[in-house]
Protein backbone atom coordinates (compact mmCIF):
# COMPACT_ATOMS: atom_id res chain seq x y z
CA UNK A 1 0.00 0.00 0.00
CA UNK A 2 2.72 2.47 -0.96
CA UNK A 3 0.83 4.11 -3.81
CA UNK A 4 0.05 7.81 -3.41
CA UNK A 5 -2.06 9.36 -6.13
CA UNK A 6 -1.01 12.90 -5.16
CA UNK A 7 2.13 12.35 -7.26
CA UNK A 8 -0.06 11.64 -10.31
CA UNK A 9 -3.23 13.67 -9.71
CA UNK A 10 -4.42 15.52 -12.79
CA UNK A 11 -2.11 13.70 -15.18
CA UNK A 12 -3.12 12.54 -18.66
CA UNK A 13 -4.61 9.31 -17.28
CA UNK A 14 -6.78 11.26 -14.86
CA UNK A 15 -7.95 13.49 -17.69
CA UNK A 16 -9.25 10.56 -19.71
CA UNK A 17 -10.73 8.75 -16.72
CA UNK A 18 -12.43 11.78 -15.21
CA UNK A 19 -13.71 13.17 -18.50
CA UNK A 20 -15.45 9.85 -19.24
CA UNK A 21 -16.61 9.46 -15.65
CA UNK A 22 -18.26 12.88 -15.78
CA UNK A 23 -20.01 11.94 -19.03
CA UNK A 24 -21.36 8.74 -17.44
CA UNK A 25 -22.73 10.62 -14.44
CA UNK A 26 -24.28 13.20 -16.77
CA UNK A 27 -25.98 10.41 -18.69
CA UNK A 28 -27.42 8.88 -15.51
CA UNK A 29 -28.89 12.25 -14.60
CA UNK A 30 -31.08 12.25 -17.69
CA UNK A 31 -33.66 10.23 -15.73
CA UNK A 32 -35.22 11.58 -12.56
CA UNK A 33 -34.71 8.36 -10.62
CA UNK A 34 -31.83 8.30 -8.14
CA UNK A 35 -28.62 6.42 -8.80
CA UNK A 36 -25.55 5.42 -6.80
CA UNK A 37 -21.87 5.62 -7.71
CA UNK A 38 -19.65 2.95 -6.15
CA UNK A 39 -15.97 3.97 -6.16
CA UNK A 40 -13.91 0.95 -5.14
CA UNK A 41 -10.45 2.56 -4.83
CA UNK A 42 -11.34 6.12 -3.91
CA UNK A 43 -8.09 7.67 -2.65
CA UNK A 44 -8.28 10.91 -0.66
CA UNK A 45 -10.84 12.64 -2.88
CA UNK A 46 -9.21 16.05 -3.29
CA UNK A 47 -5.63 16.88 -4.29
CA UNK A 48 -3.53 19.98 -3.68
CA UNK A 49 -1.47 20.54 -6.80
CA UNK A 50 0.67 23.08 -4.95
CA UNK A 51 1.87 20.40 -2.51
CA UNK A 52 5.47 19.23 -2.51
CA UNK A 53 4.39 15.81 -3.79
CA UNK A 54 2.48 17.14 -6.78
CA UNK A 55 5.17 19.71 -7.56
CA UNK A 56 7.88 17.04 -7.39
CA UNK A 57 6.52 15.16 -10.41
CA UNK A 58 4.57 17.93 -12.07
CA UNK A 59 2.51 15.35 -13.93
CA UNK A 60 -0.60 17.52 -13.77
CA UNK A 61 1.10 20.10 -16.00
CA UNK A 62 1.14 17.52 -18.83
CA UNK A 63 -2.51 16.65 -18.18
CA UNK A 64 -5.17 19.00 -16.82
CA UNK A 65 -2.65 21.85 -17.06
CA UNK A 66 -2.78 21.64 -20.86
CA UNK A 67 -6.58 21.86 -20.93
CA UNK A 68 -7.82 24.20 -18.25
CA UNK A 69 -6.85 27.50 -19.90
CA UNK A 70 -6.83 26.30 -23.51
CA UNK A 71 -9.20 27.23 -26.30
CA UNK A 72 -11.04 24.06 -27.22
CA UNK A 73 -13.04 23.11 -30.33
CA UNK A 74 -16.78 23.49 -29.80
CA UNK A 75 -17.61 19.75 -29.89
CA UNK A 76 -14.85 19.06 -27.34
CA UNK A 77 -16.07 21.89 -25.10
CA UNK A 78 -19.47 20.24 -24.85
CA UNK A 79 -18.03 16.82 -24.03
CA UNK A 80 -15.57 18.12 -21.44
CA UNK A 81 -17.96 20.63 -19.87
CA UNK A 82 -19.04 18.58 -16.80
CA UNK A 83 -15.44 17.66 -15.99
CA UNK A 84 -13.79 21.03 -16.58
CA UNK A 85 -16.62 22.92 -14.86
CA UNK A 86 -16.01 20.90 -11.69
CA UNK A 87 -12.28 21.62 -11.81
CA UNK A 88 -12.91 25.33 -12.33
CA UNK A 89 -15.45 25.42 -9.50
CA UNK A 90 -12.72 24.22 -7.15
CA UNK A 91 -10.44 27.04 -8.34
CA UNK A 92 -12.69 30.13 -8.43
CA UNK A 93 -9.73 32.51 -8.52
CA UNK A 94 -8.44 30.86 -11.67
CA UNK A 95 -5.38 28.76 -12.23
CA UNK A 96 -5.00 25.29 -10.78
CA UNK A 97 -4.48 24.54 -7.12
CA UNK A 98 -7.10 21.92 -6.26
CA UNK A 99 -7.95 18.88 -8.34
CA UNK A 100 -10.87 16.51 -7.67
CA UNK A 101 -10.36 12.80 -7.33
CA UNK A 102 -13.12 10.55 -8.60
CA UNK A 103 -15.34 10.63 -5.47
CA UNK A 104 -15.21 14.42 -5.24
CA UNK A 105 -15.85 14.83 -8.95
CA UNK A 106 -18.96 12.68 -9.03
CA UNK A 107 -20.25 14.24 -5.82
CA UNK A 108 -19.97 17.69 -7.37
CA UNK A 109 -22.14 16.51 -10.27
CA UNK A 110 -24.88 14.94 -8.14
CA UNK A 111 -28.48 15.98 -7.70
CA UNK A 112 -30.04 15.81 -4.20
CA UNK A 113 -31.34 12.27 -4.78
CA UNK A 114 -28.05 10.69 -5.89
CA UNK A 115 -25.65 8.78 -3.62
CA UNK A 116 -21.97 7.89 -3.35
CA UNK A 117 -20.35 4.84 -1.75
CA UNK A 118 -16.56 5.27 -1.66
CA UNK A 119 -14.14 2.57 -0.50
CA UNK A 120 -10.55 3.13 0.60
CA UNK A 121 -8.36 0.59 2.39
CA UNK A 122 -5.28 2.65 3.24
CA UNK A 123 -5.77 3.90 6.81
CA UNK A 124 -4.38 7.42 6.38
CA UNK A 125 -6.10 7.97 3.05
CA UNK A 126 -9.38 6.69 4.46
CA UNK A 127 -9.22 9.22 7.30
CA UNK A 128 -8.54 12.05 4.84
CA UNK A 129 -11.42 10.95 2.61
CA UNK A 130 -13.75 10.54 5.58
CA UNK A 131 -12.99 14.09 6.78
CA UNK A 132 -13.63 15.47 3.30
CA UNK A 133 -17.16 14.02 3.24
CA UNK A 134 -17.95 14.31 6.94
CA UNK A 135 -21.55 15.42 7.44
CA UNK A 136 -22.50 14.72 3.82
CA UNK A 137 -25.60 12.53 4.02
CA UNK A 138 -25.37 11.70 0.30
CA UNK A 139 -21.99 10.02 0.72
CA UNK A 140 -20.92 6.90 2.60
CA UNK A 141 -17.19 6.40 3.13
CA UNK A 142 -16.02 2.93 4.14
CA UNK A 143 -12.59 1.56 4.98
CA UNK A 144 -12.64 -1.59 2.90
CA UNK A 145 -10.70 -3.46 0.25
CA UNK A 146 -12.45 -2.22 -2.88
CA UNK A 147 -12.39 -5.65 -4.49
CA UNK A 148 -14.71 -6.91 -1.73
CA UNK A 149 -17.18 -4.12 -2.48
CA UNK A 150 -17.89 -5.68 -5.87
CA UNK A 151 -19.74 -8.42 -4.03
CA UNK A 152 -20.90 -6.96 -0.74
CA UNK A 153 -22.18 -3.61 -2.01
CA UNK A 154 -24.00 -4.70 -5.16
CA UNK A 155 -26.66 -4.32 -6.28
CA UNK A 156 -27.34 -0.84 -4.90
CA UNK A 157 -30.76 -0.28 -3.41
CA UNK A 158 -31.40 2.39 -6.04
CA UNK A 159 -31.14 -0.32 -8.75
CA UNK A 160 -29.37 2.25 -10.95
CA UNK A 161 -25.74 3.07 -10.79
CA UNK A 162 -22.16 3.32 -11.88
CA UNK A 163 -19.25 1.27 -10.56
CA UNK A 164 -15.75 2.72 -10.92
CA UNK A 165 -12.89 0.26 -10.43
CA UNK A 166 -9.56 2.08 -10.45
CA UNK A 167 -6.94 -0.04 -8.65
CA UNK A 168 -3.37 1.22 -8.17
CA UNK A 169 -1.81 -1.76 -9.99
CA UNK A 170 0.84 -2.15 -7.27
CA UNK A 171 0.90 -5.94 -7.33
CA UNK A 172 0.97 -8.66 -9.94
CA UNK A 173 -2.30 -10.00 -11.23
CA UNK A 174 -4.37 -6.82 -11.21
CA UNK A 175 -5.52 -7.30 -14.82
CA UNK A 176 -6.83 -10.74 -13.87
CA UNK A 177 -8.47 -9.32 -10.76
CA UNK A 178 -10.26 -6.76 -12.91
CA UNK A 179 -11.71 -9.51 -15.06
CA UNK A 180 -12.71 -11.64 -12.07
CA UNK A 181 -14.13 -8.62 -10.24
CA UNK A 182 -16.23 -7.59 -13.21
CA UNK A 183 -17.56 -11.13 -13.65
CA UNK A 184 -18.57 -11.29 -9.98
CA UNK A 185 -20.11 -7.83 -9.95
CA UNK A 186 -21.99 -8.28 -13.22
CA UNK A 187 -23.67 -11.42 -11.91
CA UNK A 188 -25.09 -9.35 -9.03
CA UNK A 189 -25.82 -6.14 -10.93
CA UNK A 190 -26.08 -6.84 -14.65
CA UNK A 191 -27.80 -3.56 -15.50
CA UNK A 192 -25.18 -1.29 -13.97
CA UNK A 193 -22.63 0.82 -15.82
CA UNK A 194 -19.04 -0.22 -15.07
CA UNK A 195 -15.91 1.79 -15.72
CA UNK A 196 -12.63 -0.09 -15.30
CA UNK A 197 -9.26 1.69 -15.48
CA UNK A 198 -6.01 0.02 -16.50
CA UNK A 199 -2.46 1.13 -17.33
CA UNK A 200 -0.71 0.86 -20.67
CA UNK A 201 3.00 0.27 -20.22
CA UNK A 202 5.81 -1.85 -21.57
CA UNK A 203 5.07 -5.54 -21.21
CA UNK A 204 1.47 -5.09 -20.05
CA UNK A 205 -0.71 -8.11 -21.01
CA UNK A 206 -3.32 -6.02 -22.81
CA UNK A 207 -4.18 -8.57 -25.50
CA UNK A 208 -4.77 -11.32 -22.94
CA UNK A 209 -6.74 -8.89 -20.76
CA UNK A 210 -9.06 -7.97 -23.63
CA UNK A 211 -9.52 -11.60 -24.61
CA UNK A 212 -10.43 -12.53 -21.04
CA UNK A 213 -12.99 -9.74 -20.95
CA UNK A 214 -14.53 -10.89 -24.23
CA UNK A 215 -14.78 -14.39 -22.83
CA UNK A 216 -17.14 -13.13 -20.12
CA UNK A 217 -19.73 -12.66 -22.90
CA UNK A 218 -21.14 -9.52 -21.34
CA UNK A 219 -23.25 -8.04 -24.15
CA UNK A 220 -21.82 -4.52 -24.38
CA UNK A 221 -18.24 -3.52 -23.56
CA UNK A 222 -16.59 -0.43 -25.00
CA UNK A 223 -12.86 0.26 -24.78
CA UNK A 224 -11.05 3.62 -24.84
CA UNK A 225 -7.27 3.92 -24.84
CA UNK A 226 -4.94 6.91 -24.85
CA UNK A 227 -1.15 6.71 -25.03
CA UNK A 228 0.83 9.94 -24.84
CA UNK A 229 4.23 8.46 -25.67
CA UNK A 230 6.05 5.35 -26.79
CA UNK A 231 6.51 2.62 -24.19
CA UNK A 232 9.70 1.43 -25.88
CA UNK A 233 12.26 3.33 -23.83
CA UNK A 234 10.35 3.99 -20.61
CA UNK A 235 9.36 1.87 -17.63
CA UNK A 236 6.56 4.09 -16.37
CA UNK A 237 3.07 4.80 -17.60
CA UNK A 238 2.84 5.43 -21.34
CA UNK A 239 -0.94 5.43 -21.55
CA UNK A 240 -4.12 4.22 -19.95
CA UNK A 241 -7.35 2.56 -20.92
CA UNK A 242 -10.96 2.31 -19.82
CA UNK A 243 -13.43 -0.51 -20.22
CA UNK A 244 -17.02 0.73 -20.08
CA UNK A 245 -19.71 -1.90 -19.62
CA UNK A 246 -23.26 -0.94 -20.61
CA UNK A 247 -22.10 2.40 -22.01
CA UNK A 248 -24.57 5.16 -22.91
CA UNK A 249 -25.45 4.93 -26.58
CA UNK A 250 -23.86 8.36 -27.16
CA UNK A 251 -20.49 7.53 -25.64
CA UNK A 252 -18.81 5.90 -28.64
CA UNK A 253 -19.54 8.94 -30.79
CA UNK A 254 -18.24 11.24 -28.05
CA UNK A 255 -15.05 9.22 -27.69
CA UNK A 256 -14.49 9.44 -31.44
CA UNK A 257 -14.45 13.23 -31.02
CA UNK A 258 -12.61 13.42 -27.69
CA UNK A 259 -9.80 10.91 -28.13
CA UNK A 260 -8.18 12.42 -31.25
CA UNK A 261 -8.21 15.80 -29.52
CA UNK A 262 -6.63 14.42 -26.33
CA UNK A 263 -4.01 12.60 -28.37
CA UNK A 264 -3.01 15.86 -30.06
CA UNK A 265 -3.17 18.05 -26.95
CA UNK A 266 -1.57 15.69 -24.43
CA UNK A 267 1.05 14.03 -26.65
CA UNK A 268 4.54 13.82 -25.18
CA UNK A 269 6.19 12.41 -28.29
CA UNK A 270 5.33 11.53 -31.88
CA UNK A 271 4.20 8.03 -30.92
CA UNK A 272 1.07 9.22 -29.09
CA UNK A 273 -2.04 7.28 -30.07
CA UNK A 274 -5.71 6.89 -29.20
CA UNK A 275 -8.51 4.53 -30.11
CA UNK A 276 -11.99 3.46 -29.08
CA UNK A 277 -13.59 0.19 -30.08
CA UNK A 278 -16.15 -2.37 -29.02
CA UNK A 279 -14.87 -5.42 -27.16
CA UNK A 280 -18.39 -6.87 -27.22
CA UNK A 281 -21.55 -5.67 -28.92
CA UNK A 282 -22.07 -3.19 -31.73
CA UNK A 283 -19.13 -3.87 -34.09
CA UNK A 284 -16.33 -5.49 -32.06
CA UNK A 285 -12.72 -5.12 -33.17
CA UNK A 286 -11.20 -8.38 -34.38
Amino acid sequence: MNYRHIYHAGNFADVLKHAVLARLVTYLKQKDKAFRVLDTHAGIGLYDLSSDEAQKTGEWREGIGRLIEAELPAPVVEILAPYLSAVRDLNPAGGLTLYPGSPKLVRMLFRPQDRLSAMELHAEDYETLHRLFEGDFQSRITRLDGWLALGAHLPPKEKRGLVLVDPPFEVEGEYERLVDGLARAHRRFAGGIYCLWYPLKKGAPIKNFHEALRALEIPKMLCAELSVRSDRDVTGLAGSGLIIVNPPYTLKRELDILLPFLKERLAQDRFASARSFWLRGETPLN
